[in-house]
C-alpha cells in the first residue's frame, strides 16, 4: 500500500502538548485504534519538540530555531499506509486540531 505523511499543525504555546485540552489528549490516544478501523496502518508517529529547539539549514547558513515565524508549528506527524489518497485524507481527519490543521502528503516510494 501507498504510505503518506500526515503532519499535525497546531498553534504553539508554552507547554506545548500539556496545553491541549484533556479531550484533545484522548481522542489523539484512540487515533491508532480508529485508523485500523478504517483499514489503514500506522508505520510511526510522534510528537516534536518546540520550535523553540529547531535548528534550520539554508544552504551554508546554520540558524537556531525556526526559520519562518507562523502561527502555527508542526506539533506532530503520522506515517500510514493507505489505500490511495483519499484514503489517508479520510485518516489525516481522525486527528484532533484545536486551531491548526492537517497535511497529508504521498511519500515517495524509496
Amino acid at each position: 500500500m501507498p504510505q503518506y505523511a500526515i503532519l499535525i499543525y497546531e498553534r504553539e504555546t508554552p507547554n506545548g502538548v500539556a496545553d491541549l485540552p484533556p479531550e484533545v489528549l484522548e481522542a489523539h490516544m484512540r487515533v491508532p485504534e480508529r485508523v485500523e478501523e478504517l483499514g489503514g496502518k500506522i508505520l510511526n508517529a510522534h510528537a516534536t519538540q518546540p520550535t523553540s529547539t529547531a535548528t534550520t539549514i539554508r544552504g551554508d547558513v546554520i540558524t537556531d530555531g525556526p526559520f519562518i515565524e507562523s502561527k502555527e508549528a508542526m506539533a506532530g506527524f503520522f506515517v500510514v499506509e493507505a489505500r490511495d489518497l483519499d484514503h489517508a485524507v479520510a485518516i489525516g481527519r481522525l486527528v484532533p486540531i484545536v486551531s491548526g490543521g492537517v497535511e497529508v502528503r504521498p511519500l515517495l516510494a524509496g
